[in-house]
C-alpha cells in the first residue's frame, strides 16, 4: 500500500481530518506559513523585477525538518491548506521547500467533513499560480510600504513608529470621524408627541407631530392654541408588508452580528469561528460569498419543513453583490443543519447557534406584517399628528432569528376610523439635541472598510488588532454627561413647564485614535495622501483580485506602484517638517511662559517655556486618558507641580506624584497607587489618608500558620493567600475577609498536598523541586517559589540537581 501524507495548516484541523481517513494516511500540520520575507531587511530585489528572498523563520525550522522527513517516506503528498490566497501560498512554499515536484497534489475543501475531504482527495489539482502571485503581490507591496515609510515616521515624529498600507487607511477613517465629532455643533429643537385615548374603548396610543419647533415661544404658542379643540382622525391607511430574511453570513456580516448580539471583538469572532471550522462544525470562515451549496439548501428545506411546516420553507440562492468577491467560497454555514446544539464550550456554542440561526432563517419565508398609519388633526389647524402601528401576522423567519433591532411585534394601534374623535390625554414638547456622528466600534469599522473596498475577509481582524497593538487606536467606553432639557406638558386646561436631566454622549467599546495616532495620520495625510486614499486602496485590492484571476501581471503592478511611491518617500525625507501635533494651551500666569501640549520623544506631553533659549523648557507626561486636543491650561499647570505636598499624616509628609506606573501617594517611603477611577485633579489629603489606611490594613497578616504570617494579596486572577513563598488560591466567590484561621490552614494544607502530588523530583537540602503545572509543562521551584519552565527537550525524571542549577543559570536549554 502506498504511503500517503496530507499536510494542513493547523494541528486542530489535522486532528479532525485523521478521524475520516484510514490507516494508509498520515496527517501533519505546517502550523501556518513556513516561509516569509526576512524580519530585519527588505528582502526584495527591486532591480530584479521585485524578486523576493524567502526564508524559513527560526521558529519554523524544526517543523520544516519534520515535514521533510515525513515527505521523504511518503509516496504521495497532499497539500490541503485553505483555499484562499494565503493557503495557496502555503502550499506553494511547502512544495518548493520540501522539493516535492510531481509528488505533491493540491486539494481543497470548504468544510472539514468526511464527505468533503474524501471528495477532495478524489479531485486533486495543481497549485494555482495566479492565487500565489496575488498573495505575493500583497505581501511585497505591504513590505515596501512598511519598510520605506516607518523610518520616515521615526525621523519626523518619534522612534519606534511603523506604518502599513491598510492599517493607515483604517486609522484615517477613525481620525476623520474624530474630527467630525470635534467640529460638530448640536442643533436644538422641540419635538412634540401626543398621548391619545380612543373614546369608546379607552385604549391609549401615541402619535408624533410631523413638524418640530425651533423656539420656546413657538412651541408654547402651539400648545396653548390646542385648548378647546377637538382631535379628529383624518386618515387611516392599512397595508400588508413583508420583512425578508438576511442572506447567510459572510466574514464581514458575521463579525458585525457577533459584535452586536454576543459582544465579541472582531478577533475573538475569528478565533472562535476558526475553532468551529477546524473541528468540522462550519464551512470556511473567510469568505465574501453568500452562496450556499445546493445540498445545504435542500438540507435546510427538509429541516424547516419537518420542524415548522412546509409554509415556513422558502429555498433561496443569494447572489454576492461584491464585484471583486475573492475566491469562490460558500457563505459561512453549519456543515450539518440538523446539528442544532452540538457539544461545545460556551462561546463556541453561542457563535455556532448564531450561524445556525442565520443560515436557517435565510431559507425561510418572509415575515408578514400589518402596517397601520393614522393621521390625527386638531380641528381648525393644519398640523397633523401621525401614529404608526405594526402587527405580526406570520412570523416566518423570525421564528428562529431576530435581526438586530427587530422586535417580534411592534406597537399595536386600536381600531380607529376616519372622522372619529379621539381624546388628548397629554401632549408633550421636549427639547431635543441633534447627535454627533457615532464613533466606530470594531464591527462598524469592518462594515465601512467593506463598503469602501478596503481589505478583504482575511484582513479585517488583523488590521483592527494591529492599529490597537501599535498604540494608534484604543478601545474604550466614554461615560455620558448630564445636561438640562426643557419640557412643556399640555393637558386640557393646563400647561406645565419643567426641566429634566438627560445623559448624553456616552458610548461603549468604541475605537478612538490616540494622540500619536492622530499625529501619524496628519503626517501621512500631508505627505502620502495617495497611499492612504480610499479610492487608491480599493483600486489596489481590485488589482490583487485581477492577479488572482490571471488578468493582471503582479510584477507590472508593483513596478507601477513603486515608480510613484519611492519619489514621495524621498521628498518627505527631504522636505517634510517634524510633526508634533503641537497645541498652544496658553500662558503660565506665574512665569509668563507659554504652555504647549504635543508629542515628545516618549509620547504625549506638556511643555512649559520655548525651546532654544538659555533656560531649558520644563516637561511633564500626560496622564492616562488625557489627550492633546482636550487638555486644559489648568490641568497642564497642575502636572508641572507634581510631586505635590498634600499635607501631613501622623507627623509624616504626604505627597501626590506621577510615575512610571501612574499616579501615586508617597508616604513614609511607600508608594501607593491611586485607583484609575480617582480624579487626580481633585485628589486631596483626606483621599490620600483613606488610601494609606486601606493599604496599612491590607498589609496586616490575616493569620499566622506555623509561625509564618499569612497575607491576602491581589493578583491577575483575583485574591490569593501569601504564606512564605507559597501562593494559595482563594476559591472563587469567597470573600478573603470572611476566611477563618481554620479555613486558611485547610487551604494551605490542600495546596501542600497538591504540590506533593505534582512534584516529580525534589532535593530538599538544596531547596529545589520540579513540579508539573498547566498545559503539560514542568516548572523548577527554588525554596518553594516557581522560578523557571523546564525546557521541553529535558525529561524531568532523569534530572540531577546540578542540571537544574545549570538550567537556572541559563547554561543549559
Amino acid at each position: 500500500m502506498k504511503k500517503k501524507l496530507l499536510i494542513v495548516e493547523s494541528p486542530a484541523k489535522a486532528k479532525t481530518i485523521k478521524k475520516f481517513l484510514g490507516k494508509g494516511y498520515e496527517v501533519a500540520s505546517s502550523f501556518g506559513h513556513v516561509a516569509d520575507l526576512p524580519e530585519h531587511e527588505l528582502g526584495i530585489d527591486i532591480d530584479k523585477d521585485f524578486t523576493p528572498t524567502y526564508i524559513v523563520p527560526s521558529g519554523k525550522k524544526k517543523i520544516v525538518r519534520q515535514l521533510k522527513q515525513l515527505t521523504d517516506k511518503a509516496d504521495e503528498v497532499y497539500l490541503a491548506s485553505d483555499e484562499d490566497r494565503e493557503g495557496e501560498a502555503i502550499a506553494w512554499h511547502l512544495k518548493n521547500l520540501l522539493k516535492l515536484d510531481d509528488k505533491a497534489k493540491r486539494i481543497v475543501f470548504h468544510e472539514i467533513t468526511d464527505k468533503a475531504v474524501k471528495k477532495a482527495l478524489e479531485n486533486p489539482r495543481d497549485i494555482d499560480e495566479n492565487l500565489v502571485n496575488a498573495q505575493q503581490a500583497r505581501r511585497l507591496l505591504d513590505r515596501l510600504v512598511g519598510y520605506r515609510l516607518s523610518p520616515v515616521l521615526w525621523k519626523k515624529i518619534k522612534k519606534g513608529l511603523s506604518a502599513g498600507r491598510v492599517q493607515s487607511v483604517a486609522l484615517r477613517l477613525l481620525a476623520e470621524k474624530e474630527k467630525e465629532i470635534r467640529e460638530f455643533r448640536p442643533e436644538v429643537s422641540f419635538k412634540v408627541e401626543g398621548n391619545f385615548r380612543k373614546r369608546d374603548t379607552n385604549e391609549n396610543f401615541t402619535a408624533a407631530l410631523e413638524r418640530a419647533f425651533g423656539e420656546e415661544k413657538e412651541v408654547k404658542e402651539f400648545l396653548e392654541s390646542l385648548e378647546g379643540r377637538k382631535f379628529v382622525v383624518t386618515d387611516v391607511k392599512r397595508k400588508k408588508g413583508r420583512r425578508n430574511p438576511a442572506p447567510p453570513f459572510t466574514t464581514s456580516t458575521l463579525q458585525q452580528e457577533a459584535a452586536s448580539k454576543l459582544g465579541f471583538s472582531v478577533s475573538k469572532t475569528m478565533q472562535v469561528a476558526q475553532h468551529l471550522y477546524e473541528n468540522g462544525y462550519i464551512t470556511y470562515m473567510r469568505t465574501d460569498s453568500v452562496h450556499l451549496a445546493d445540498s445545504a439548501v435542500e438540507q435546510a428545506r427538509r429541516y424547516i419543513s419537518e420542524r415548522f411546516g412546509a409554509e415556513y420553507a422558502r429555498p433561496t440562492q443569494y447572489k454576492t453583490k461584491s464585484k471583486n468577491a475573492q475566491e469562490a467560497h460558500e457563505a459561512i454555514r453549519p456543515t450539518n443543519i440538523f446539528a442544532e446544539e452540538p457539544s461545545l464550550d460556551k462561546d463556541a456554542l453561542r457563535l455556532y447557534r448564531l450561524i445556525w440561526q442565520r443560515t436557517l432563517a435565510s431559507q425561510m419565508a418572509p415575515a408578514v406584517l400589518d402596517h397601520t398609519h393614522v393621521s390625527i388633526k386638531p380641528e381648525g389647524k393644519d398640523d397633523i399628528f401621525k401614529a404608526k402601528g405594526e402587527v405580526l401576522v406570520f412570523d416566518g423567519f423570525l421564528k428562529v432569528y431576530k435581526p438586530e433591532g427587530a422586535e417580534e411585534t411592534a406597537k399595536r394601534l386600536p381600531a380607529l376610523k376616519k372622522g372619529e374623535e379621539v381624546m388628548p390625554e397629554k401632549i408633550v414638547a421636549k427639547q431635543k439635541y441633534t447627535r454627533p456622528p457615532a464613533r466606530y466600534n470594531e464591527a462598524a469599522l469592518v462594515k465601512k472598510m467593506e463598503e469602501l473596498g478596503i481589505g478583504r475577509p482575511s484582513t479585517y481582524a488583523p488590521t483592527i488588532s494591529l492599529i490597537q497593538k501599535r498604540g494608534y487606536v484604543e478601545k474604550k467606553s466614554i461615560p455620558g454627561q448630564k445636561r438640562p432639557v426643557k419640557m412643556f406638558e399640555w393637558q386640557p386646561g393646563r400647561l406645565k413647564e419643567k426641566i429634566v436631566q438627560e445623559t448624553y454622549g456616552g458610548e461603549k467599546r468604541k475605537l478612538l485614535p490616540t494622540d500619536i495616532g492622530l499625529v501619524v495620520n496628519d503626517f501621512l495625510t500631508k505627505n502620502f495622501r495617495n497611499i492612504i486614499d480610499y479610492g487608491f486602496t480599493a483600486r489596489v485590492e481590485s488589482q490583487f483580485d485581477k492577479i488572482a484571476r490571471g488578468k493582471y501581471d503582479w510584477v507590472k503592478m508593483l513596478r507601477e506602484f513603486y515608480k510613484e511611491f519611492e519619489p514621495q518617500v524621498e521628498k518627505a525625507v527631504r522636505e517634510a517638517g517634524r510633526e508634533k501635533g503641537e497645541r498652544l494651551l496658553g500662558t503660565d500666569p506665574e512665569t509668563g511662559k507659554k504652555v504647549y501640549a504635543k508629542i515628545g520623544p516618549y509620547g504625549p506631553m506638556v511643555q512649559l517655556g520655548e525651546g532654544g533659549t538659555d533656560e531649558k523648557p520644563k516637561y511633564a507626561s500626560l496622564l492616562p486618558g488625557m489627550r492633546i486636543n482636550d487638555i486644559t491650561l489648568d490641568q497642564a499647570l497642575f502636572l508641572f507641580r507634581l510631586p505635590k505636598k498634600l499635607g501631613t499624616h501622623q507627623g509624616e509628609d504626604v505627597y501626590l506624584g506621577y510615575g512610571k506606573y501612574g499616579p501615586y501617594v508617597r508616604y513614609r517611603n511607600n508608594f501607593i497607587s491611586i485607583p484609575p477611577h480617582a480624579d487626580i485633579f481633585t485628589f486631596d489629603l483626606d483621599d490620600a489618608v483613606a488610601l494609606i489606611t486601606r493599604k496599612q490594613d491590607a498589609d496586616k497578616p490575616v493569620a499566622v500558620v506555623e509561625g509564618l504570617p499569612v497575607y491576602v494579596k491581589s493578583g491577575k486572577y483575583g485574591p490569593y493567600l501569601k504564606w512564605g513563598e507559597m501562593n494559595v488560591k482563594i476559591p472563587a466567590g469567597t470573600a478573603p475577609q470572611s476566611l477563618t484561621e481554620e479555613e486558611i490552614q485547610e487551604l494551605i494544607a490542600r495546596k501542600r498536598e497538591q504540590d506533593k502530588k505534582n512534584t516529580v523530583v525534589e532535593w530538599p537540602d538544596r531547596g529545589l523541586a520540579v513540579r508539573k503545572g498547566g498545559w503539560g509543562r514542568y516548572y523548577i521551584y527554588v525554596d518553594g517559589k516557581r522560578s523557571k519552565i523546564l525546557p521541553k527537550n529535558i525529561s524531568p525524571e532523569n534530572l540531577t540537581p546540578e542540571t537544574v542549577e545549570e538550567i537556572l543559570k541559563g547554561k543549559k536549554n
